[in-house]
């Protein structure tokens, strides 16, 4: 497995009176197993930030989730980090499953070796004396910091070397703290229920619109490809999905603008 990592190799020093260390972290793979990368952005205390990204020619998508958080954090000393994955996998195995599988000499309750057993392992080594906390974003909805780690991981599963930045806050072009107030893992929800699977069908719910801002130009898109070829690979766009026409006036309010703009 090969991965860009010189830019981490010397991080900002940790200190108590700078606030917490933010890791965005996700995972891909062309084929599962097939090509895989992994992307993570760094944001210290001091206002710097560094991107990271890494591959494997085979692999899975769980196990580039894994490697995604595994090689920032193993860099970085004693603080305290604020992890934003998509990943439930990674989020529940190392909050929940994990004591268990140590329990058991990393055995499943089946008898069975608990799937990347390896990297879990390296996972709980590079947390231990860091304050970490797991927060869930959902992955396409329109967060910067989760899409641009999207875009990282997925060039390098196609075995492209995305430019990655290393720089200060202020000249990056990724809105890195739009981030939503809840970042709690959502529990399943029953079929029919509200945000669930449509009632008797089992299909997702689906979205009243997607928006996007590129270039202080507003537009409507009725179906996620139509905004995703919109915004992808251009930084500093905006670009959210709504579920109601209610929810689209709050995203354009909080954009600045109204619904008459779109």
């Amino acid at each position: 497995m090969t991965s860009n990592l010189n830019s981490c190799s010397t991080p900002p020093s940790a200190s108590a009176s700078l606030p917490a260390t933010i890791l965005f972290a996700d995972g891909a793979s062309s084929g599962n197993p097939g090509p895989g990368g992994w992307g993570s952005i760094l944001v210290f205390g001091d206002g710097s930030v560094i991107e990271l990204g890494g591959r494997d020619p085979h692999t899975t998508n769980n196990r580039m989730e894994l490697m995604a958080v595994i090689q920032p954090l193993r860099e970085l000393g004693p603080q305290t980090v604020d992890v934003f994955t998509d990943s439930s996998y990674v989020i529940k195995g190392i909050t929940q499953w994990i004591w268990a599988w140590m329990k058991r000499n990393w055995i499943t309750a089946d008898g069975k070796d608990v799937a990347n057993a390896d990297l879990w392992k390296q996972l709980w080594a590079a947390t231990r004396g860091k304050e970490v906390q797991w927060k869930y974003v959902k992955g396409h909805s329109g967060i910067p910091g989760n899409e641009r780690v999207d875009e990282i991981a997925v060039a390098f599963s196609k075995g492209r070397l995305p430019h990655l930045y290393r720089g200060p806050l202020l000249k990056y072009d990724i809105a890195i703290h739009d981030i939503p107030e809840n970042t709690s893992l959502p529990e399943r929800k029953p079929l029919g229920a509200p945000g669930g699977k449509a009632a008797g069908n089992g299909l997702k719910a689906k979205a009243y619109s997607y928006l996007s801002l590129v270039g202080g130009v507003l537009m409507r898109h009725s179906t996620w490809p139509e905004c995703e070829k919109r915004v992808k690979g251009r930084p500093g766009t905006k670009f959210k999905k709504a579920m109601s026409a209610d929810e689209e006036i709050q995203i354009l309010q909080s954009w600045g603008y109204s619904a008459k703009d779109v």
